[in-house]
């Protein structure tokens, strides 16, 4: 019952949200006509005013407008973006949805490094999914990583954007040695972050650096008190170990 109601929400709000973008542009066109006679109606004829004070209060009457219509959109893209969070929190994350609402969001917010990042966490969960041929996953992978690396041109230390990137390098692009640099910064950030070493660890030892992950592996060993994670980081250097001198 509890998932039935959680979808019937998100469909709520997938309404909501496009009756609201159709309810602005409705009055943005009515607006803008009525706008229009207005400001004709200041001139004798209907022409544009030429008086300087009827341009003076063309000019007022148009700036409140605008400032009119910059709210809406705010509004309108404010909505896409809670729509998409929502739909990756949901139980059962719904990520084309959500990579459509927050891709819609990005319109209205293209310097919100946050937008940007959370397109990438769908685009990539997206492309991980079976179901898609791998033409389709490779698109989704694209979008994924151009999404971060836009949340970074934006916010160059955003950490969640360096390690889902890192993340996306190293275990779905099979390309490591582009990761290292963006996990090193990530670690600089947050230095005692072990899920972030564990990463680089991989992207180490794919490049051959074994020393170098070896020495991840024993940071994580003496750093976490979890037990099933340092036995872990134990296995893994073991087999950093193996291939190193095999």
């Amino acid at each position: 019952m509890a998932q039935k109601g959680l979808g019937k929400s998100i469909i709520i709000l997938i309404i909501l949200a496009t009756c609201i973008t159709g309810v602005f542009v409705y009055k943005k066109i009515a607006a803008r006509n009525s706008l229009a006679a207005q400001i004709a109606a200041l001139s004798p004829r209907g022409a544009p005013p030429q008086s300087i004070e009827d341009l003076r209060k063309a000019i007022a009457l148009y700036e409140k407008k605008i400032d009119e219509h910059v709210k809406d959109a705010a509004q309108t893209g404010i909505y896409w973006k809670i729509l998409g969070s929502r739909l990756m929190d949901a139980r059962q994350p719904l990520y084309s949805e959500a990579l459509e609402a927050l891709q819609n969001a990005a319109r209205y917010f293209p310097e919100d490094e946050t937008v940007h990042y959370l397109i990438g966490v769908s685009a990539g969960s997206l492309a991980r999914s079976e179901y898609f041929s791998p033409g389709e996953q490779a698109e989704h992978y694209r979008v994924a990583e151009a999404a971060y690396l836009r949340a970074l041109d934006l916010q160059g230390r955003y950490g969640k954007a360096l390690y889902g990137l890192g993340v996306l390098y190293v275990f779905n692009l099979d390309r490591p040695e582009e990761a290292i640099p963006y996990l090193e910064l990530f670690l600089d950030i947050n230095k005692r972050d072990t899920d972030g070493m564990f990463v680089l660890a991989s992207a180490r030892a794919l490049t051959g650096d074994f020393a170098g992950s070896a020495d991840l592996y024993d940071r994580i060993i003496s750093l976490t008190k979890d037990q099933k994670v340092k036995d872990q980081a134990e296995l893994n250097k073991q087999k950093v170990m193996d291939a190193w001198y095999r």
